[in-house]
């Protein structure tokens, strides 16, 4: 080494040293003597915690407080210098770490403390043979890891297309040569099933378009590959009605994976190390590869791989964990390994998946088959790196969870009276925040969640959800700013589903929730069928003490779905007061019939004075009462109020500029698909990034690619242009067949390459579009909600656009957007807003669906705008 590294390291230590020794001297004068003082830089557990002599290992320092905790008079702080606290196991916790009633147990951060499962990696050196490519010795006592880290920067798995054709069997697939057979070791190798709505050549796989499993291949030999169990078989024999041909009889997604099984990709495997950013963990050889991205030098990069649960609070109903607060911490670098195992991923919903070697046969199946277990819907949810059983009036506020593999924070089962405040959640694999669970134990109660900033979330398993909220009393989840989420931001609730063959809800004691003032948008950035606010099954035992969501302000969505989705069972539902735009779908619905009695009533929800686009009008429908509601126009039509009332109060909005982890490039946007734009071009779709680096995505680039794999063409798009299009027009183009990659760019550069799309070759079209069909003009004073639905056949091209006109002789309005893409592929309804009409005036709108082809003939309504 030369001298003049060992004088900057030399540096760097002792300013580590001066900023821990303040650290710790600035709470010594703050707090009593009887407090607790850690340190990962000069601590040691054989000090006896004072300020002046701190402990090292969180676990110690537990040691100490549980000596003392039995006899608090005042709350007791353990002081966390500025640092890392690297742990090999958890810091468990259980009712002898508890405060007392009126007491807290605090461990309090000071500067940046950061609870790690991390494990660096060091010693990188490149791989003969291979440029660009390094290898480092995997740290001892890493064994498996699902993550990796370069500068808190999350890198990506290895993956690639699935390199064979793939024919299902009984038990995983016979594959069209043996080439993963020739793999290094393909039984790391992991298939990957994203869902979502099938749109242009982009096929729907997967287990229902709110999911993505995942399983692992167990061997391939020839052209035989053999798929883990029970993972397979929980993703392809789960039971089905005798009588009801393709039910469930969980009655949640297909019985088998869709598509005949065809993987969306495939992930984990050395040979498929080709883009920067892309690891493996060679677990055979003990060895980390990396490909780094421009930018990057492993010589002086934290490079951190992840081990497993990092705060685990083991309270039982007899004895609960209890009165103790987490203040100012960051909790990062924690992976979950069971994915990667033979139980996988086979997903129901929102991370919720089948386990057990029989769990296609009983799990949660209940009274509907022999041996089912009860209660119904009761499948395995996704544990939390951080995590609470039996846990009474628990704090977690001023803190970062960031960096993790599996769910962020748990509050489960038992949890009472305890809150998140002013929090970020980010760059979590799954759920952000799960409250309680669904398996009928104790449900949580009295868990407020507020002022919390929740984005750039799930990373891995896409079918997670910010908040997770099951059974559940008392609870709140108000003043949240909730954005770049690949799938719903919300959800609420559980067990509704029997209503799909006429049975009630499954009775639960859920009440008294409340969702209220939260600014969600831009979500659903990745899959489909869910909503801003997603609520399922029994909210109550009245409307009074029903589920309360109000004052939300809920809009951009990408995916199809709804603002606030009321889906199966949903009972006794208020909402009100919330703006709810740029939806899909619907900015509420959906109307589910209520079996509790022979009445045939609808599930009993109000939805009243919210600002809204879809215009429906007052109704009582049998229990759903629709009343009061506005059509906005603009966001000048709801008062300003109550747009600023919502998401985080003002003393927490700093929240939003912090962020964690070096700048870099987006990620890669996702499920890439063509539609012909003529004879010599390509309309490309995708799913844009929801994980920017720590700037705003500024645009993309879509590159074209003939058979041989050279690049025909590219055409770039800002990201605001394609947010209102949602496609991207490539000419030029001659023969084909041709693949489609995109790129998205932010000021630190261009993001590694999407997965490429089907082939397509452009063809010429010359039959236009039929008519839209069901037009309807929905009327306020000075506004009016036209809704159609697309029409029967689109020629010999996909829709791209609808043109309306209106006869006041304003300038034809051009409707374009991913509902207008998503609309026809789903054949459901869409709905734009005209403003700036004059009371009790006659209006004729007409709309035409728009087409490569041409304009097509046009649907027409004519109504009257109120007095």
């Amino acid at each position: 080494m030369s001298a003049r590294p060992r004088v900057v390291l030399f540096s760097t230590i002792c300013a580590v040293l001066a900023l821990s020794v303040s650290g710790l001297s600035a709470q010594a004068q703050a707090a009593p003597s009887s407090d607790l003082y850690v340190s990962p830089v000069i601590g040691d557990d054989h000090a006896d915690g004072t300020a002046r002599h701190p402990v090292r290992t969180l676990r110690h320092a537990r040691d100490l407080v549980r000596a003392r905790a039995a006899r608090l008079t005042a709350d007791l702080t353990v002081h966390l210098a500025p640092g890392t606290y690297r742990q090999t196991t958890p810091l468990v916790l259980d009712a002898r770490d508890s405060g007392t009633h009126g007491h807290r147990i605090v461990w309090q951060g000071g500067g940046t403390a950061v609870i790690s499962g991390g494990r660096q990696v060091t010693g990188w050196s490149q791989v003969p043979g291979r440029p660009g490519l390094w290898s480092a010795p995997a740290p001892q006592g890493l064994t498996d890891t699902r993550q990796l880290y370069v500068d808190g920067v999350r890198a990506q798995r290895a993956r690639g297309a699935v390199p064979v054709q793939l024919t299902r069997t009984a038990t995983g697939y016979t594959a069209s040569s043996d080439t993963l057979a020739h793999w290094k070791d393909p039984s790391d190798a992991e298939f990957v099933y994203t869902s979502g709505e099938a749109l242009w050549n982009i096929e729907r796989d997967g287990l229902g378009q709110w999911t993505e499993p995942r399983c692992r291949i167990a061997s391939a030999q020839g052209a035989t590959i053999t798929m883990v169990r029970p993972c397979w078989d929980n993703s392809n024999k789960r039971v089905e009605f005798p009588d009801i041909p393709g039910r469930t009889v969980g009655m949640v997604g297909p019985g088998r994976l869709t598509n005949g099984g065809q993987a969306t990709y495939i992930e984990n495997a050395y040979e498929l190390l080709d883009q920067p950013g892309e690891w493996y963990l060679d677990k055979a050889a003990h060895k980390v590869y990396y490909l780094p991205r421009e930018g990057e030098h492993l010589a002086h990069a934290d490079v951190e791989a992840a081990a497993e649960k990092l705060v685990d609070g083991r309270g039982t109903a007899a004895a609960p964990v209890h009165d103790i607060a987490f203040r100012g911490l960051q909790f990062s670098y924690a992976t979950w390994l069971t994915p990667s195992q033979p139980e996988g991923f086979s997903e129901i919903q929102a991370g919720y998946t089948v386990t057990g070697a029989r769990g296609w046969a009983t799990q949660g199946l209940c009274q509907y088959v022999e041996g089912g277990t009860c209660p119904f819907a009761s499948w395995t949810k996704m544990p939390g790196n951080v995590s609470f059983a039996y846990g009474q009036r628990i704090e977690f506020g001023d803190d970062v969870f960031a960096h993790l593999g599996a769910a962020g924070l748990d509050l489960g089962t038992g949890t009472k009276d305890s809150t998140v405040n002013g929090s970020i959640f980010t760059d979590i694999s799954g759920n952000g925040l799960e409250i309680g669970g669904v398996d009928g134990q104790a449900p949580a109660s009295g868990v407020q969640v507020t002022d919390n900033h929740l984005y750039g979330l799930p990373r891995e398993y896409h079918g997670g959800v910010a908040v997770l909220n099951g059974y559940t009393r008392h609870d709140t989840i108000a003043h949240n700013q909730i954005d770049h989420v690949g799938y719903s931001a919300v959800s609420l609730g559980w067990g509704g589903w029997p209503d799909k063959i006429g049975d009630p809800a499954t009775p639960n004691s859920s009440h008294d929730n409340a969702v209220s003032d939260n600014l969600i948008f831009d979500y659903m950035q990745m899959l489909d069928d869910g909503g801003g606010i997603y609520t399922q099954g029994l909210t109550g035992t009245s409307m009074a003490d029903g589920e309360k969501v109000t004052g939300n302000v809920v809009h951009d969505q990408w995916g199809l779905g709804k603002n606030v989705y009321t889906d199966n069972g949903c009972t006794y539902e208020t909402v009100e007061g919330n703006v709810l735009y740029n939806a899909s779908y619907a900015n509420v619905a959906s109307r589910h019939t209520d079996y509790r009695d022979d009445l045939g009533n609808n599930d009993p929800t109000l939805v009243k004075d919210n600002w809204w686009e879809e215009g429906t009008a007052d109704s009582d429908n049998k229990g759903l009462v629709t009343t009061g509601n506005t059509i906005m126009a603009g966001l000048s039509d709801v008062p300003s109020s109550v747009l600023e009332n919502a998401g985080l109060e003002p003393s927490y909005r700093g929240l939003l500029d912090r962020r964690t982890g070096a700048p870099s490039v987006p990620e890669a946007p996702s499920r890439v698909g063509t539609s012909t734009a003529g004879a010599d071009a390509l309309y490309v779709t995708f799913n844009p990034s929801f994980v920017d680096g720590g700037s705003p995505v500024t645009g993309y680039t879509a590159r074209v690619y003939d058979a041989s794999g050279g690049e025909v063409g590219q055409q770039a798009v800002s990201a605001g242009e394609f947010k209102k299009t949602a496609l991207v027009r490539v000419g030029g183009l001659t023969g084909g067949p041709f693949t489609v990659t995109v790129t998205a760019a932010n000021a630190h550069g261009s993001s590694a390459p999407s997965l490429a799309s089907a082939p397509l070759t452009p063809a010429a079209a010359t039959v236009p579009p039929r008519a839209p069909t069901s037009p309807k003009l929905r009327t306020a004073r000075t506004a009016a909600t036209l809704a159609w639905t697309p029409p029967a056949a689109t020629g010999d091209a996909k829709v791209v656009g609808y043109l309306v006109t209106v006869s006041d002789g304003r300038e034809p309005i051009s409707v374009t957007g991913r509902d207008v893409l998503v609309g026809q592929a789903s054949a459901k309804g869409m709905f734009r807003v005209i403003g700036g009409l004059r009371p009790g005036t006659s209006y004729t709108v007409t709309v035409a669906a728009v087409t490569v082809a041409g304009t097509g003939p046009a649907a027409e309504v004519t109504a009257t705008t109120r007095t």
